[in-house]
Parts: structure tokens; C-alpha cells; sequence
């Protein structure tokens, strides 16, 4: 605990522009990942960065995962690769949208 509550006596919360989900969100909803974010916070608090490193990898990596999207894209790619080889197989056949028929 601070020896002077600077931080209230100015108005400020500093610990808010250090997190990127917590700033203020347009409509006042919470962002996408901000839950993600608050539990690698929230398990990282006081433990150090050394043991947070190693303890809160899982939390991490979800935080990461929410907001880069990487490993979906991963999946995705992996997908469309797999359905490219298909049809050069002859395998599969992509459904055709015939612009004549409306859509259900």
C-alpha cells in the first residue's frame, strides 16, 4: 500500500491504462477479451513475474488466443488446405450457387 494515495488524491487509475481491455468501451459493454484478461491478471497478481510466467501460462495463452486469433486461423487453414486436396482428388465437389435460384 502507497505511503500517499496519489492515485485517488489526482483522480487516476493508472492500473486501468495498463490493461487493454479495461479502458472505457464505446456503449459501456465490456470488450471481447477483457474476462480472458482479468483472470491472467488476476492469477499473475503477486506472485512475481518469474512465477506468474510458469503458473499462468494457461491463462496466458487463452488471452492471447482471444485476442490474435491464431490458432483458429491455424484450424482454418487447415480446413480449406484439406478440401483443396479433396477436390483435386475429385473426392469432393463444392456445392454450386446458381444465381438464377433464390436462397433459402
Amino acid at each position: 500500500m502507497p505511503f500517499w494515495g496519489l492515485q485517488k488524491q489526482l483522480g487516476i487509475d493508472v492500473d486501468s491504462w495498463l490493461l487493454r481491455q479495461s479502458m472505457p468501451q464505446p456503449q459501456r459493454q465490456a470488450a471481447a477479451c477483457h474476462a480472458f484478461e482479468r483472470e491472467w491478471v488476476e492469477c499473475g497478481h503477486g506472485l512475481g513475474q518469474t512465477r506468474a510466467r510458469r503458473e499462468c501460462q494457461l491463462e496466458y495463452e487463452d488471452f492471447m488466443e482471444c485476442m490474435k486469433r491464431t490458432k483458429l486461423a491455424k484450424r482454418l487453414r487447415t480446413i480449406l488446405e484439406q478440401r483443396d486436396k479433396m477436390t483435386k482428388e475429385g473426392k469432393y465437389t463444392p456445392p454450386h450457387m446458381d444465381e438464377d435460384e433464390p436462397r433459402p
